[in-house]
C-alpha cells in the first residue's frame, strides 16, 4: 500500500466521521472531503452555491492547490459571511467553539463574547451563531490569516473529546489478535493525521472491542469493506480494509465477536483500525489495553 493512499484513507477518515456522517454528498450543510479531480466550481456548482461564497466559508483553501482530502464545508442556505464579518454559522454535529474558531481562524474568546447568550458547552445542532474574525483588517488580510490557522490547524490532532470515556476505557481487547501495531495513531511526517493500523501473521479475524451495534457494514472508496460499531457512552470503532464481512447493519453485537475477515498485505492480515468519542479521532490506546 503506497503513501498515497494511506493519506486517502486517513483524510476519508477523518473528514467524514468527524463531522457527523460518513457521506460525500455535496449539499448545504455538509463537510465533504476532496477527491482526485474535483475543483471548487465544478463542487459549487454540485451543492447550488456561488463559487465566492464558497470560498468565503472557506478561507485556509484554495483553488489553485486542491488537496486530496482536504476537508470543505458547503454552507446552507442560513448562513451570511459578509465581507469583514461577523459570520452567521450553522452549528453541525460534533462542533465546538474550538473547531468553529480554528476554521475560520478566529479565537474562541472573540466566539463567547459575540454570542453572550451561548456557552460553549450548550451549542445545538442547527442553530445559528456569530463568527466574528480576529482583527479588522480587509478582507485579503483577513483570508491571509485565516490560511495560516487553517494550515497549522489540520497539522494538528483532533482535541480531546468533551465527553468524557468509559469507567471500562483502558481494558477493552485490541480488535485483532495476535496482532502487531504497524502504525501509530499519530500525525505523517506531513502533518496529517492518520489512523492505526494493525498486521497479524496468523489471524484474519477483527473482533468487536466492545459490545454494540453495527450502524455500517458496506464498501468505502479507497477503504474496502469497513464496519463501525456504536457503543456505549458515545463512542465509535471503525474496522476498515476488510476482504469480507460477518456482520449487518442493525446486528447487535458483544466483545469478541468477528466484525469482518481482514485482507493480506505485504505484512500479512492488515486491519485499519479507528476510534472515536462523539465522532471524533481518539488514539485507540486511550480505550484498548
Amino acid at each position: 500500500m503506497n503513501l498515497a493512499v494511506l493519506l486517502m484513507i486517513a483524510l476519508l477518515l477523518t473528514g467524514c466521521a468527524s463531522h457527523g456522517g460518513w457521506n460525500q454528498s455535496v449539499t448545504p450543510g455538509n463537510w465533504i472531503s476532496i477527491k482526485r479531480g474535483d475543483t471548487l466550481g465544478e463542487l459549487a456548482k454540485q451543492a447550488g452555491v456561488p463559487l465566492e461564497r464558497l470560498q468565503r466559508f472557506n478561507p485556509g483553501v484554495r483553488a489553485r492547490s486542491l488537496a486530496i482530502g482536504q476537508r470543505l464545508l458547503i454552507p446552507t442556505h442560513q448562513e451570511r459571511a459578509p465581507y469583514g464579518g461577523p459570520y452567521r454559522y450553522q452549528v453541525r454535529p460534533g462542533d465546538t467553539y474550538s473547531a468553529i474558531a480554528r476554521h475560520f481562524g478566529t479565537r474562541v474568546s472573540r466566539l463567547s463574547a459575540g454570542n453572550p447568550g451561548t456557552s460553549a458547552s450548550s451549542l445545538r445542532v442547527g442553530q445559528l451563531i456569530k463568527v466574528p474574525l480576529s482583527g479588522s483588517g480587509a478582507s485579503s488580510g483577513v483570508a491571509s490569516r485565516s490560511s495560516s490557522s487553517s494550515s497549522s490547524a489540520s497539522s494538528r490532532p483532533s482535541p480531546a473529546p468533551s465527553t468524557p470515556l468509559p469507567s471500562s476505557a483502558g481494558s477493552w481487547p485490541w480488535p485483532l489478535e495476535p496482532h502487531r501495531v504497524a502504525r501509530e495513531y499519530g500525525k505523517d511526517a506531513r502533518g496529517t493525521l492518520q489512523p492505526m493500523l494493525l498486521t497479524s501473521g496468523s489471524s484474519d479475524k477483527a473482533l468487536a472491542v466492545a459490545d454494540g451495534e453495527v450502524r455500517f457494514a458496506g464498501s468505502m472508496r479507497q477503504l474496502g469493506r469497513v464496519v463501525i460499531v456504536h457503543h456505549a457512552g458515545n463512542l465509535q470503532s471503525v474496522y476498515a480494509l476488510c476482504q469480507s464481512l460477518s456482520v449487518e447493519v442493525g446486528k447487535r453485537v458483544s466483545r469478541g465477536d468477528t466484525v469482518c475477515r481482514t485482507g493480506s498485505g505485504d505484512r500479512g492480515n492488515e486491519l485499519l483500525f479507528d476510534m472515536r468519542s462523539g465522532g471524533k479521532p481518539i488514539d485507540p490506546r486511550r480505550v484498548l489495553r
